[in-house]
């Protein structure tokens, strides 16, 4: 016998299970919401086709202290329910089968919100204790019991949900904050804080810089904070470490009030591998593949889902589509596409087996990603779905009816890459590798992107954006800053993880809080001010975003100037607007023409080298009237200041 849950954790003390009791007149409500199982409901499980599980198998209250108990474990023989009123004791509160469907289930008295429990498996393999694979909730790590809970909230975001298609119409500006719960806000004495005081914080810092969303490493229950909450075990239940369900759902209500979108981190590539879970669930491999060549995760050691098993399929629609169904969700990056889509990935000759048809293809995963996306697309509209895809795979952001994945946008793993190895190099060297920026012209249309700066450049050693560039402090700063204005004005969607906006010098720590210390020094604060002055250029000149996913939007100068590591570009908006970009690798101000499309006078609408932003004040103040003059292949030209280390956007401001 396990160690018996306490039940009296952070977030789930007898106090605060006592405030969270529902009344009876809601869980009546939810309780009518929740059909008991169908032979349709079972039909569909079975075929791959149940896409609402969580309204079926689980825990759910209903209105007279009891709950209703559902779980598929298709080799036990007999399942019970273990909770604190039963003294955990087996054989008590059996459930039923359900026919010959592998699920059993029953309604257990004397069991409601807040209490904990556990399922009790029986089989020919032997017994084991296992969370619910389903539970809304769970215990405090390291305890591992789940927790029955109800999801009844009254939202008060209708105009953000109503609103929500066109604010992430792919036509609109998207700029992504990536964060962390656990180390973006820490207590004095370490401890974590809850979803109710991120809220606040996030409003206050990500809203005030501009960003358009939120996007967070994953909440899904993870029994090992180190993972990050990749090592999924709850993929139906927020983390514990922050509060309850419902306090998430606050979390999410509260940003959406303030305009901030929330996007979550989804991993249906690997779960954990603890045994507490859903490892081995019935004593059988029935959420991972039998074979270890296909069941492990050569570089987690986690276990990989058999997507080629129907009522897994099931399951992870399942709960991609609870987020977004339940907590409001607004889109989902979906991580480590490329692992799923390759039987070889990571591994050597010997250790994986060619597809039906010879190939390296993971049929059943490109299959399970397909109806994902088409599920999501049609039940959700609105929402966005990312794929984290490192490789040249064709057609990831392509509709599943052309042969694509179905995807709204894809992460340019390229540009970061090719981007960070560029401005690493000392500015003397940056001639040489010029390529390394212009090469994504040769591709950057092939999908719809967007241009992350993430968490995985800023950990293991590989230190943090400001320590990664070259110079004194000011050059690395003014090279920050030349890297998210390049970042900004180039075609795609945006993501920034935090700490960058800090010009933090330490990388990300999953264990210490972001450095807000730095925000009482101005080499800093003005570094977040241009990050704020960045958002503000690109959500309100539409030329910046109206064709950010399309070929329109975008336009060479110059592309040549690799002796002077210079480059220029116009992004062209949906009407005819545009914005002339300029931007200088090295520490050497210039005074240069450049080609413009229309006489006119020009303005400066951003200069990363502002004073105001740390930069050392070359700028182009006032008007600048355009010459007569063709270049750069348009019909006149203006003069300007190119500043160093930075980039400078001019607008036309009036015609002649």
């Amino acid at each position: 016998m396990t160690e018996k849950p306490a039940g009296g954790d952070k977030g789930f003390t007898k106090s605060r299970i006592s405030a969270a009791k529902t009344s009876e007149d809601s869980l009546q409500k939810q309780e009518n919401k929740i059909a008991m199982l169908s032979d349709f409901d079972i039909y569909l499980f079975n075929e791959g086709r149940n896409f609402r599980l969580y309204n079926h198998l689980g825990a759910h209250p209903t209105a007279d202290n009891k709950t209703r108990f559902a779980v598929w474990a298709p080799s036990a023989h007999r399942v019970s329910v273990l909770h604190n009123n039963n003294g955990w004791n087996p054989g008590i509160d059996v459930l039923q089968p359900q026919g010959s469907s592998g699920i059993f289930a029953g309604v257990v008295d004397n069991v409601t919100v807040g209490d904990c429990y556990k399922y009790k498996i029986e089989s020919g393999f032997g017994a084991k204790e296992k969370a619910d694979p389903l539970a809304f909730a769970a215990e405090l790590p390291p305890r591992t019991a789940s927790v029955v809970a109800s999801l009844n909230f009254d939202w008060n975001d209708r105009d953000w949900m109503d609103k929500r298609q066109s604010h992430q119409d792919l036509g609109q500006p998207i700029s992504i904050y990536e964060l962390h719960l656990g180390s973006f806000l820490r207590h004095f004495d370490d401890s974590l804080p809850s979803y109710s005081e991120l809220a606040d914080r996030i409003v206050d810092h990500v809203g005030g810089l501009g960003f358009t969303h939120v996007e967070l490493l994953p909440v899904m229950e993870h029994p090992f904070a180190g993972s990050w909450g990749y090592q999924t075990t709850g993929y139906f239940a927020p983390t514990s470490r922050h509060g309850r369900p419902e306090e998430f759902m606050t979390f999410v209500d509260r940003l959406h009030n303030a305009g901030l979108g929330v996007i979550l981190d989804f991993v249906p590539s690997h779960f954990a591998t603890d045994e507490f879970a859903l490892a081995n669930f019935d004593g059988t491999h029935l959420y991972e593949h039998a074979d270890p060549n296909r069941g492990i995760h050569p570089d987690w050691g986690s276990y990989e889902f058999n997507y080629g098993r129907h009522e897994i399929r099931s399951f992870l629609i399942s709960a991609a589509c609870f987020w977004l169904d339940k907590y409001h969700i607004d889109g989902l990056r979906v991580d480590a596409v490329a692992s799923m889509l390759y039987l070889d990935y990571s591994r050597e000759n010997g250790q994986w087996q060619p597809n039906l048809f010879g190939g390296r293809e993971d049929l059943d995963a490109i299959a399970f990603l397909k109806q994902m996306n088409e599920e999501i697309s049609a039940a959700f509209p609105g929402v966005v779905t990312i794929a984290e895809e490192s490789t040249a795979w064709p057609g990831v952001t392509a509709p599943t009816s052309f042969g694509g994945l179905g995807f709204s946008l894809k992460w340019d793993m390229g540009w970061m890459h090719d981007t960070l190895r560029y401005l690493s190099r000392e500015p003397i060297h940056r001639k040489y590798h010029y390529n390394e920026l212009t090469f994504r012209s040769l591709y950057a249309y092939s999908e719809r992107y967007v241009l992350p700066l993430s968490h995985d450049e800023v950990v293991h050693g590989k230190k943090s954006l400001v320590s990664k560039m070259p110079g004194d402090d000011w050059q690395r700063r003014a090279n920050l800053r030349l890297l998210i204005g390049y970042q900004y004005l180039l075609p795609g969607k945006k993501l920034l993880f935090m700490g960058a906006e800090l010009a933090q010098w330490q990388e990300w720590d999953h264990e210490k809080e972001l450095e807000w210390g730095l925000l009482n020094h101005p080499d800093h604060t003005s570094v977040a001010a241009f990050v704020a002055a960045a958002n503000g250029c690109y959500r309100t000149h539409e030329a910046l975003f109206g064709h950010d996913t399309d070929t329109e939007g975008f336009e060479w100068l110059i592309a040549n100037a690799d002796d002077d590591s210079v480059l220029s570009w116009i992004r062209w908006g949906r009407s005819g607007q545009f914005a002339v970009c300029v931007a200088n690798y090295t520490p050497v101000p210039r005074n240069w023409s450049i080609g413009v499309p229309v006489q006119g006078t020009y303005s400066e609408i951003l200069n990363s080298d502002d004073t105001a932003y740390g930069g050392s004040g070359i700028v182009n103040r006032g008007e600048i009237a355009s010459e007569d003059n063709p270049m750069h292949g348009k019909p006149a030209r203006i003069a300007i200041r190119i500043p160093p280390l930075g980039v400078a956007v001019f607008s036309l401001s009036q015609l002649p």
